[in-house]
């Protein structure tokens, strides 16, 4: 990354941390602030008033969410929403679309199942079917992000040949099912969307401008960066929380920074965060360089990043005594978001299975 590039990063980071830091963990931000602040468009052309920025950009903003424990569509919106239409070939219905999620006249999700494993794009949940009295859309996925909220709906589908396109329907279309499915992260919200003989124009089927198989293999991987990148933002913000409060939390009249206990357990979490900030900042890499190795790159900091903020939270919570235990600390909204972190789009487990399938 060169030194330009790295200096526009530090100051998104500058801005985004201080935005986001004034609100309440487990608060959310007024999203006309958010689409003030330009970030909704980061990846959105500069012809459709957007920044022609990377996804290198998006994942300073993804960590700083993290970070600040953030209530707000940003992962539906910008990670899949702006992401899936940017694959698409570009066309009238698609530009507006994007133009209007850029200026956040519109919060666009994508049906994508939150408990995917990474399967391969044949195996998408959704069908398109070619009847007598027209196209219909049928099928179901499970912790949608921000399905039940969303103004508009982008859903992966086979179409009639099995070809991969992507369907655009509206939030109250006849047969569409949008129904919140509460977890126990409150900075979350999950759908399941199901489609049952929703009716469907040939204007709304729209098509990937390259590989279509690639293209939804690749809004997996983005998918899955973008939980690593905030369970990377929620780790550093429970070491920073517990070296701070280790440092003036007094026991046998010493700070308890100063025993070797704490201390080593501090320096564990350090080296967890340093390995998942390195394999995450390669994955950014790939996915923001349109790398064919960005599938691998992107398991590896999903499986590791993810894994290690819960244990980075458990240690901050134990580490805290009892008052990391208390409603008043907010660690616990660290760790529900790390550990739903942990299972959306694919768990630790199903992605280091991936990994070894490179090998047989």
């Amino acid at each position: 990354m060169s030194a330009d590039f790295s200096e526009i990063h530090h100051e998104l980071r500058a801005v985004a941390r201080d935005l986001l830091g004034k609100a309440a963990p487990e608060g959310g931000v007024d999203w006309r602030l958010i689409a003030g602040s330009g970030w909704l468009g980061l990846e959105a052309p500069g012809s459709l008033d957007g920044a022609g920025a990377t996804f290198a950009e998006v994942a300073v903003v993804l960590e700083e969410m993290g970070r600040a424990a953030t209530r707000g569509p940003y992962l539906g919106a910008v990670v899949l929403g702006v992401g899936t239409l940017n694959l698409l070939e570009p066309g009238p219905g698609r530009d507006r679309l994007l133009r209007e999620t850029a200026s956040g006249g519109v919060v666009p999700t994508v049906a994508l199942a939150g408990d995917e494993s990474g399967g391969a794009a044949g195996e998408l949940p959704f069908r398109v079917e070619r009847l007598s009295h027209g196209l219909r859309l049928h099928g179901r996925a499970a912790f949608v992000p921000d399905g039940a909220e969303a103004g508009r709906l982008l859903v992966p589908a086979l179409d009639p040949e099995g070809v991969p396109v992507i369907v655009e329907v509206e939030p109250d279309a006849p047969g569409l099912g949008r129904t919140a499915q509460p977890v126990l992260d409150t900075t979350r919200r999950l759908a399941l969307v199901t489609a049952d003989d929703v009716e469907v124009g040939e204007a709304s089927v729209w098509r990937f401008g390259g590989d279509p198989v690639a293209a939804v293999r690749r809004l997996l991987d983005r998918a899955a960066v973008a939980v690593a990148c905030d369970s990377l933002g929620v780790s550093e913000a429970m070491l920073d929380a517990t070296v701070a409060y280790a440092g003036v939390r007094e026991q046998f009249g010493r700070p308890i920074g100063s025993f070797q206990a704490v201390k080593h357990a501090c320096a564990d979490m350090l080296v967890r965060i340093s390995v998942s900030r390195q394999l995450v900042s390669a994955a950014v890499r790939r996915l923001a360089g349109d790398d064919p190795g960005a599938t691998v790159a992107a398991s590896m900091a999903k499986s590791y990043a993810c894994g290690a903020a819960v244990d980075v939270v458990g240690k901050a919570m134990q580490l805290h005594g009892g008052m990391g235990y208390t409603w008043e600390s907010g660690v616990h909204v660290y760790l529900k978001r790390a550990v739903l972190d942990r299972s959306l789009f694919g768990s630790p487990a199903a992605h280091r299975r991936r990994l070894a399938e490179r090998y047989r």
